[in-house]
């Protein structure tokens, strides 16, 4: 595989990275945590200014027509500076199967909204009845025109600004569906919850939610095929964020250690310092190679649930062995909040099961391969 980008690839990343390195500062996070706030929206609008919203998204919705390449070039970067931004629901979860399965009425009303920042669009993925998110545990009934919705979901980021929140249901004869429903419809509740990293997030408890014929994406007979598109690149968004947590937790380790001293020489120069960050080097591209071939898979439409399975795996098991290497290796530093460090880490922490840890991933790998 040829793993090198294009000019115009190479240019989007710097752009991301300009763009977010000027803005997402450790003093504009401390600045937004002062105020009790979380979403950077700051950046998310320069993000839309600079047209890197719609990197995914049709050119006759507002877009630039790209794919999936660009769109993980974007969040490798957002992990790299763990942006409080509401990429992997809105860009990843809800806009690529808009683009895919939604109908003309439903891109024309999102699409846009979505390139040019003014909608947010949150991801009901965590089933409190279901561990497995291709069989969801919320039933849609459907009553006259509309469909009627119950269901509890937990960890739904960005629910109180969401427009619409991605919520996979089953009918009730089993077949699958996708919904975008209204936070503020009759019949659903937000309770407030605290990610491990500090990120506010929300329990949804749907009670016979009415949900309009308008707002399903798709039908009843392609909708496992939409929640499997949505899940599959779910996964792989969370990979890349993963990939760009550990690789600027490494960097800033290599940093540390060759600028701290002890005994008067650097730490670095320790032979158990250089292996426990040459270990963590090696993780950082397994997990960049794995991300970037299930990536390439699926960007040409190719099967690529073994590729997903792999990087997902490496995303959660080396991901977590990076951040804890990082942690070890600063010692008292990388738990001091005056100290960057510990964003990467409980960020790290909270991707690191969404949508199924490690031993997860190896289960499926496993029942791909003997298939």
């Amino acid at each position: 595989m040829d793993f090198s980008f294009s000019d115009d690839q190479d240019s989007i990343r710097d752009l991301v990275k300009q763009v977010l390195g000027d803005i997402v500062t450790d003093d504009s996070l401390k600045a937004l945590a002062k105020d009790g706030k979380w979403f950077h929206q700051r950046a998310w609008q320069q993000l839309a200014d600079s047209e890197m919203l719609g990197l995914a998204i049709p050119e006759e919705h507002g877009g630039a027509g790209m794919g999936l390449t660009e769109l993980c070039l974007l969040l490798h970067q957002v992990g790299r500076t763990v942006a409080p931004i509401p990429a992997l629901s809105t860009l990843v979860a809800a806009a690529l199967p808009l683009a895919e399965f939604g109908t003309s009425e439903q891109k024309n009303r999102f699409l846009g909204g979505i390139a040019q920042g003014r909608v947010i669009i949150g991801a009901a993925l965590v089933d409190l009845g279901s561990r497995n998110p291709m069989k969801p545990s919320a039933v849609a009934t459907l009553v006259g025109d509309r469909w009627s919705v119950t269901g509890r979901f937990s960890n739904v980021a960005y629910a109180d600004l969401a427009d619409r929140i991605v919520v996979p249901a089953r009918t009730d004869d089993g077949a699958a569906m996708v919904l975008l429903v209204d936070p503020k419809t009759k019949g659903v509740r937000l309770g407030e919850q605290r990610g491990t990293n500090g990120e506010p997030l929300w329990l949804l408890e749907l009670d016979d939610a009415a949900v309009s014929s308008d707002d399903v994406l798709g039908t009843t007979d392609n909708g496992m095929q939409v929640l499997r598109y949505l899940v599959d690149r779910t996964s792989l968004g969370i990979c890349a964020i993963e990939l760009g947590i550990a690789e600027q937790a490494l960097f800033m380790t290599a940093q540390y250690a060759g600028e701290r001293k002890q005994f008067g020489v650097p730490i670095a120069t320790f032979q158990g310092v250089t292996q426990r960050v040459g270990d963590a080097y090696i993780d950082v591209q397994a997990m960049k190679s794995s991300m970037w071939q299930a990536c390439w898979r699926l960007d040409r439409g190719l099967d690529a649930d073994k590729e997903l399975s792999v990087a997902k795996f490496w995303a959660s098991e080396a991901g977590a062995r990076v951040v804890a290497a990082a942690q070890h290796v600063h010692g008292g530093m990388g738990f001091d909040r005056d100290y960057p460090l510990y964003r990467y880490f409980m960020t790290s922490k909270l991707l690191e099961f969404t949508l199924g840890g490690a031993h997860e991933s190896l289960a499926r790998l496993a029942k791909l391969i003997t298939a």
